[in-house]
């Protein structure tokens, strides 16, 4: 609650069996000079290969999902530590925006994106018949053999965006902007590779399970996943009886 506006401060509140008015959170978040963080300038870290074959760009900027495991999104982000740069990378699932994939590392080759990739994987275990969309940038990383031929290998349909700014990949670049607001300028500076990734871990639970989400309706990602697959089961008896 730390990183919430007034605004989300009066939902969780709410969420939480607190009956508070709104206007008296926004006061005495002023009178202890709390306010929620601000997301910085959004820098691209990724490097576009130009003469690496893409795939389509099957989202067209419509980052949509009528269930879970129906479009991922994939971008990573940058940290400056002690030690040096870190690189982040996250798998986002668009229906509930949930992190189902994440990995630190000291370098941007292919196979740090790759690890996220086969953490979302192992997580969710989607169905191999290209049902489930994977969208990223241009980054060489993304493009490459590698890559596409994970993702062809999981049945995974691949997408990239065709105009190579940030508005094709805008949710990933959402999270990420999140990720460096709450998480990485709140608690800067870092000292090494093993405080971020235990406080990735850590931050990524409490986005998934607990952080309240306008686009979903001010619940949590997994809460609203819960509800899709509780609605799911109902309609599924329905139809049987």
């Amino acid at each position: 609650m730390q990183v919430y506006g007034a605004d989300k401060v009066w939902r969780q509140l709410g969420r939480e069996g607190t009956a508070v008015a709104r206007c008296t959170v926004e006061r005495l978040m002023r009178r202890l000079g709390l306010r929620g963080v601000m997301r910085g300038k959004v820098v691209r870290t990724t490097i576009s290969d130009s003469k690496a074959p893409c795939p389509l760009d099957r989202v067209n900027r419509q980052f949509k999902a009528d269930r879970p495991n129906q479009l991922w999104v994939s971008d990573f982000t940058y940290v400056s530590t002690w030690q040096g740069w870190l690189y982040v990378a996250f798998v986002i699932d668009v229906f509930a925006r949930r992190i189902v994939g994440w990995r630190v590392s000291s370098s941007m080759r292919t196979d740090f994106v790759l690890d996220a990739l086969e953490q979302a994987l192992y997580a969710r275990q989607p169905e191999r018949d290209s049902s489930l969309i994977h969208h990223s940038d241009r980054g060489s990383q993304y493009v490459s053999i590698r890559y596409t031929e994970r993702l062809a290998e999981a049945g995974v349909e691949p997408s990239v965006g065709s105009k190579g700014d940030s508005y094709d990949n805008a949710l990933a670049e959402t999270i990420n902007g999140l990720y460096k607001a709450e998480l990485i300028h709140r608690r800067a500076p870092w000292k090494t590779k093993g405080a971020v990734e235990l406080a990735t871990l850590e931050w990524v639970a409490w986005f998934n399970n607990n952080r309240l989400l306008e686009p979903i309706g001010y619940i949590p990602p997994a809460e609203a996943e819960a509800n899709y697959y509780r609605q799911f089961a109902i309609q599924a008896v329905a139809v049987a009886a």
